[in-house]
């Protein structure tokens, strides 16, 4: 057997997540479903972070293990796109050392979260719509820069999480404008459960001016998630990159 990463996208608007749950249809589910199908043996896999429901994913990876007997690389991407339904879609299968790790090898993620506030039939699905009357976001990006003096993230991570340290090191943080949409993205080697939707609705109420950038350095030192404002929408968060090192490829491969 070799390992492989799986590099996909998918717009996570009808599952619950990318974990399986027991309640619902998720995006980890539906791909070893069609692993297996082809296998026609149990094939699991395992993802680089655990997205939330109807949180999407420009870029994520997963790896799992195969005989490549079965099928080669490019050819077993194209069966399961066939599959797989229209709103998943594999970009590459691409072959790794047997000991690499989606999750833990992961020297980066980013995330974007978009919102605006013009109606538009063609992205209303991975656009959080919203009013920004009176938003300062110089403000925001203010507060954008207090990320970088901590490492501690307990206010912004999930409560009761199976994690042994709520340490992060974000790299970059900032709002900026791209066509009718506000876009917030944020880089660190390591993201907490529901950490980006937390620090955006924080960001939110200092752009309200519901809080000062003072405030938001303090939520942080509190280490209280119950400090923090409320989550963010999943539907305008998006996974976009995730890097590891290029030694873990088999082939030049950049990721």
């Amino acid at each position: 057997m070799n390992r492989y990463f799986l590099y996909l996208a998918y717009k996570g608007t009808h599952y619950c997540g990318w974990q399986r749950q027991p309640n619902g249809i998720s995006i980890q589910q539906r791909i070893e479903e069609a692993l297996s199908t082809l296998a026609r043996e149990l094939i699991p896999i395992v993802g680089a972070g655990r997205t939330d429901a109807g949180v999407h994913a420009q870029k994520m990876v997963a790896h799992f293990d195969w005989d490549e007997s079965f099928l080669s690389p490019d050819l077993l991407a194209e069966k399961l796109n066939r599959l797989l339904p229209k709103d998943i879609a594999i970009h590459q299968v691409v072959p790794v050392k047997n000991d690499a790790h989606a999750r833990f090898d992961a020297i980066s993620r980013t995330y974007k979260y978009y919102i605006t506030e013009h109606k538009n039939p063609f992205n209303y699905e991975w656009v959080h719509r919203m009013s920004l009357k009176g938003f300062d976001f110089q403000q925001m990006n203010e507060a954008c820069h207090v990320l970088f003096k901590y490492q501690d993230f307990t206010s912004f991570s999930k409560l009761h999480t199976d994690v042994k340290t709520n340490n992060c090191r974000i790299d970059y943080a900032e709002w900026k404008p791209e066509g009718d949409c506000w876009v917030f993205t944020i880089q660190a080697d390591r993201f907490l459960r529901n950490m980006v939707r937390a620090i955006v609705g924080t960001l939110f109420e200092v752009g309200k001016g519901k809080r000062s950038v003072d405030d938001f350095r303090d939520i942080i030192e509190m280490k209280d998630r119950c400090r923090a404002g409320s989550s963010a929408p999943g539907n305008g968060l998006a996974l976009v990159d995730i890097v590891y090192p290029e030694t873990l490829f088999l082939k030049d491969f950049k990721g």
